[in-house]
């Protein structure tokens, strides 16, 4: 029911109306034309980027990417209450945008509605509620961030080196918004002299009742002061991020549709696995011919894809990344946040100087004429002298220390709520520095010597790689054959890629043995390569030696595609994730097409077929640490949980990081072979949590991962902070001391009456 207004002369509220119009439209116009002359530019620095034809396939996917990830708030949704305020932010922001329109109305005439659905109970609950939820998720968000300061966490503060300026202002605009909104609910109400609870102003009902009192006239001028407001906090925020067009965290509001959109993945996954091949101007590079004037890998901010470019833009300062980083939490200098924002702020500085032809060839020289380059900046000129990587003293954007420090783990690529490729970034800037200027930790070149004479890393003769067998027989009687030589290709059910780690280092040769000891009691049809096997090229290609991994991947390709051509099925088995990555994800880039799992699920199966049943009881707590390129990088997450699950007398205990966010050893993106001179090794961190649950047992399913883990778990042994009894082994190992026969005890033969 409606309550009679006391009514109060209409002129009264001119000079207020005319103010507030006035204002309203000058913030309006000021703030829109800013706003779309940033959008333009951010367009025009995006295309200052290399040509990258791959992002446009599966258009209707895409879009349905681009739908699940906003709706779903997919990636956010990971972080508890952060995800569902966030959502209600994000929702509000663009459903409640005819608010505004509202608001625009409202100037010209205190009690106008939107036509046609202004006056529906549905849309005016809709904006109650979402208004109401938007208020509050901004607030907890504004929280979040106050307990969580830099000054308060130093760098545990995913907020640490963010551009805080921005982001309070920002969220202190939406909170501004959202309290405009609610304020013009209940003075719309007020004015429509509602009495009583109802739907149309289920929150804002006790503002309209506390402003029942003022006369008609004062309600009005209210009605034109809030949404004056309303519309200045607008479009101030169009201002600010009008003149501030490298300002991500609100930016990202609508770049982040598109880099989405534009994702690695057609079909909607992150960029982890497969790297990217090595391109030129968007093309491939041919090795075996590259053209004459190829960029081999990123020298200038411009020698990244658009998309990388849009990437920068793109990001929200979130510290997600950040927060996950093995690097970052063990006091190294990377942070794929800060390096995300330094290659943005570089792209910007220097945009004024590319847009007016500016730009180098191979050689240094300057490629656009005086002319060209009368009209720019000062400041952009010098940007452009900045070499991409280098020291603090040479004025380099990215220093070498924190190129280094990256185990390509994937973390940040798996938390990135708006897609961001740090790993493709990274690599491309490690291609240039290998392959052009010969610039890396100098014990990563022993090991690319290595590969290049011997075919593994370690530089260990050949015929080393079938020590295991003869051990194995040794051991166990078992004989492993050599595809083509001891069994023929159609009669092999799997190929077993045994990786170098697997054959040459001593701990994971446990690992091997196990293995294959377990596919012959299952009574599993394998065969190795023997000495024909050759390292895959995982770390050349992380370290960023593309032509080395294109050598060897070819010649492996070549090597697979004659064993297994009279096979049923190139069915390969591998017990290294990366050794299973690279074949599986990198090698169809060589052309080879393989059908390749890792060793756990094939374990798993057998158990679930029946063909090996875990019966001896393998007592004690045990934790298990996910491979990245098992985990992350491939979603391999069950497989060897659901096989300790069948391990009796085994009890399992989750590392508080774990699966998704489960941390680095510290051995990924060939770090295995460089030395850790900076901050806390990641091995000793990842030990360390492992060692605050009183396992008995770490296990793992991968060979980096168990001689890094070892070798943290022996010197915590020799400082007598780890159990004397606790070991760290391979999934299959558990298994086979659970499927094994045990001996039967020895007992004294009895004595004849003849003896």
């Amino acid at each position: 029911m409606a309550r009679q207004l006391p009514s109060k002369p209409q002129e009264d509220g001119e000079p207020m109306q005319l103010a507030a119009i006035v204002i309203s439209l000058v913030t309006f116009v000021i703030g829109t034309a800013l706003a779309l002359r940033a959008a333009w530019h951010i367009f025009k620095v995006v295309t200052t980027g290399a040509a990258d034809s791959t992002r446009f396939g599966k258009p209707a996917q895409r879009v349905k990417t681009v739908a699940i990830e906003f709706v779903g708030h997919t990636r956010m949704n990971r972080w508890g209450i952060v995800g569902i305020a966030h959502w209600f932010v994000a929702v509000g922001f663009f459903s409640l945008v005819l608010t505004i329109v509202n608001a625009m109305g409202q100037l010209f005439d205190a009690e106008w509605e939107l036509p046609i659905i202004g006056h529906w109970m549905i849309w005016q609950l809709f904006v109650e509620l979402v208004g109401t939820l938007t208020t509050l998720g901004i607030v907890t968000l504004i929280v979040i961030r106050l307990m969580s300061l830099p000054s308060r966490s130093g760098r545990k503060s995913r907020f640490a080196g963010s551009i805080a300026w921005q982001a309070f202002y920002v969220e202190y605009t939406i909170l501004g918004i959202g309290l405009c909104i609610m304020m013009l609910r209940a003075l719309e109400g007020a004015l429509a002299g509602v009495d009583s609870y109802g739907p149309e102003h289920l929150v804002s009902y006790p503002i309209v009742s506390a402003l029942s009192g003022l006369s008609h006239g004062t309600l009005e001028n209210l009605v034109y002061l809030f949404a004056m407001l309303k519309i200045c906090i607008s479009f101030a925020w169009a201002i600010t991020i009008g003149l501030n067009p490298s300002m991500g965290v609100a930016w990202h509001r609508f770049l982040g549709f598109f880099n989405i959109y534009f994702k690695r993945d057609e079909n909607g996954g992150t960029a982890l696995g497969e790297l990217r091949p090595m391109t030129s101007n968007g093309q491939p590079i041919d090795f075996e011919d590259p053209a004459d004037d190829a960029v081999f890998g990123v020298s200038q901010v411009e020698h990244f894809s658009w998309k990388g470019i849009l990437d920068f833009s793109t990001c929200t300062e979130c510290g997600r990344c950040q927060s996950q980083c093995p690097a970052w939490n063990t006091g190294k200098p990377l942070s794929p946040k800060l390096l995300i924002m330094s290659l943005r702020e570089h792209a910007y500085g220097k945009a004024p100087y590319l847009l007016a032809g500016g730009g180098k060839d191979m050689e240094g020289n300057e490629q656009a004429t005086a002319e060209q380059l009368a009209g720019v900046p000062a400041a952009a000129l010098a940007e452009a002298e900045r070499p991409l990587i280098g020291t603090a003293e040479e004025n380099g954007v990215i220093d070498p220390d924190v190129l280094w420090s990256c185990t390509t783990c994937g973390a940040c690529v798996e938390q990135c709520p708006v897609d961001i490729e740090h790993i493709d970034h990274i690599v491309d800037m490690r291609r240039y520095q290998v392959m052009i200027e010969s610039s890396f930790p100098t014990e990563a070149g022993t090991m690319l010597k290595n590969l290049e004479n011997k075919g593994n890393p370690w530089g260990m003769a050949t015929k080393a790689r079938l020590d295991w067998v003869k051990e194995l027989k040794k051991e166990t009687g078992i004989e492993v054959p050599v595809i083509g030589q001891d069994i023929e290709p159609a009669e092999v059910e799997y190929l077993y890629w045994v990786g170098c780690a697997g054959a040459l280092e001593d701990r994971a040769k446990k690992t091997t043995k196990a293995f294959a000891e377990l596919l012959h009691t299952a009574g599993v049809k394998f065969a190795i390569l023997g000495k024909e096997e050759s390292c895959t090229g995982d770390s050349a290609r992380r370290l960023g030696n593309e032509f080395l991994f294109q050598m060897l991947g070819a010649q492996n390709v070549e090597t697979l595609n004659a064993a297994l051509e009279d096979a049923p099925v190139k069915r390969i088995v591998a017990t290294c994730p990366h050794c299973f990555n690279t074949i599986a994800n990198e090698y169809p880039q060589l052309g080879g097409h393989f059908e390749v799992i890792h060793h756990t699920q094939l374990l798993q199966h057998l158990i679930d077929e029946g063909k090996l049943i875990p019966v001896n009881p393998v007592e004690g707590l045990i934790t298990y640490h996910d491979p990245c390129y098992l985990g992350r990088h491939n979603k391999v997450y069950s497989p060897p949980r659901e096989i300790m699950d069948k391990v009796p007398g085994l009890r399992q205990q989750e590392m508080h990081r774990h699966k998704e966010r489960g941390f680095c050893c510290g051995a990924g993106g060939a770090r295995m072979w460089m030395e850790e001179r900076i901050g806390k090794r990641i091995n000793t961190e990842r030990v360390d949590e492992a060692l605050s649950l009183n396992p008995d047992i770490v296990s793992t399913a991968c060979p980096f991962c168990l001689v890094m883990l070892s070798d943290s778990v022996n010197g915590k042994k020799n400082e007598g902070a780890a159990k004397e009894h606790l070991k760290v082994v391979d999934v299959a190992q558990l298994l086979l001391d659970s499927v094994k026969a045990t001996p039967p005890a020895e007992t004294e033969e009895p004595v004849t009456a003849d003896a």
